[in-house]
């Protein structure tokens, strides 16, 4: 006869998240924006079955440290969790918003509360651009910096959870193109997309609820 599962903590928040269905969706914007960014995408996932209070189109103070904003993500998604019954959340990131969340997985527990992680043009290796501005979420964002040299050491996809990225042949903004793949996820190129067109575009869309599901 088979053996059946212990019925541990373990066991029991598995069930939690079979039976919270579709798991809320977290949205991380960039730098220099904020969660209104998100709107014709949750729109979508809202015409799609999702229910409206598993969209959170967070915003945050993007002038502020990546680790700090990781912080202050672990509460958002402890937020969420108690607000919807869920065992886990999908991340759904832009741009910069994949470092914070990146830094939450790694070094905040967070592999035990997410399902699926999506970088949308996420400057994970860096971007040169990121040298024309200034404050501590910009030198992050700097190729060889201190921030990344320790987010990207060792495993760059850290946990069971399943990770994607997403990055265009025509993004202006990250350089070079290449930073956005993670070792251990499903990397995609896209059409040649604007760096901010990368969450508004119906393909890309598709492409990330298939991941998200």
């Amino acid at each position: 006869m088979p053996l059946l599962p212990t019925a541990g903590p373990a066991f029991a928040a598995d069930v939690r998240h079979r039976a919270v269905q579709p798991d809320p969706v977290v949205f991380v914007h960039g730098w220099n924006s904020d969660g209104s960014t998100w709107r014709t995408m949750a729109d979508r996932f809202r015409a799609d079955g999702w229910p409206a209070g598993h969209l959170d189109q967070w915003t945050y103070d993007a002038t502020r440290s990546n680790a700090t904003t990781a912080e202050q993500l672990a509460e958002e998604i402890e937020r969420v969790l108690d607000a919807t019954g869920a065992a886990k959340v999908d991340v759904v990131t832009h741009s910069m918003g994949a470092l914070s969340s990146r830094y939450y997985l790694k070094n905040l527990g967070g592999t035990s509360k997410v399902d699926a992680w999506v970088s949308l043009a996420g400057p994970n290796h860096g971007t040169d651009v990121a040298r024309l501005c200034g404050g501590a979420p910009c030198v992050e964002m700097r190729p060889g910096s201190d921030f990344l040299n320790v987010l990207n050491a060792g495993d760059e996809t850290p946990g069971p959870l399943r990770y994607a990225t997403w990055r265009s042949p025509c993004d202006m903004v990250i350089s070079p193109k290449d930073s956005v793949a993670l070792s251990g996820a499903a990397n995609s190129t896209t059409a040649c997309l604007g760096h901010s067109e990368l969450h508004t575009d119906q393909a890309v869309y598709e492409e990330v609820k298939k991941h998200i599901r």
